[in-house]
């Protein structure tokens, strides 16, 4: 499992760098996001749904990324792009090979049904 929180620019000289304005995130950055590994679930830390998701993922013993959206600045901004794709803001929001599932009920159903297993 990959965790993506927030990145940081630092200058050479180590300390980190306060002229850099930073941009908000865009569809192409989350589409970027969501292309980086075969299994992408945006997540929130503390979210049970999420963790249902998960550990479903855990159960076929499938890796995925997980973007953390409350340990990122930019996380409400991504989770409203989400929106815009997904026609859902709520998390999880599952993507298997660019596809998005929905969330944890609807992952949890598909494993159940052995729908989930074909995606792959």
């Amino acid at each position: 499992m990959r965790v993506y929180f927030f990145m940081t620019t630092l200058n050479t000289m180590g300390s980190v760098s306060s002229t850099q304005k930073i941009m908000p995130p865009t569809r192409e950055l989350v589409d970027q996001l969501i292309a980086s590994d075969v299994v992408v679930i945006f997540s929130k830390t503390y979210c049970p749904y999420c963790t249902m998701a998960k550990e479903v993922f855990d159960k076929l013993k499938k890796t995925y990324t997980a973007i953390e959206l409350d340990k990122r600045e930019d996380g409400d901004e991504i989770q409203a792009i989400l929106g815009e794709m997904t026609g859902a803001r709520s998390v999880p929001r599952v993507f298997v090979k660019g596809e998005c599932l929905g969330g944890g009920t609807d992952v949890k159903a598909l494993y159940k049904s052995g729908e989930l297993e074909k995606k792959f």
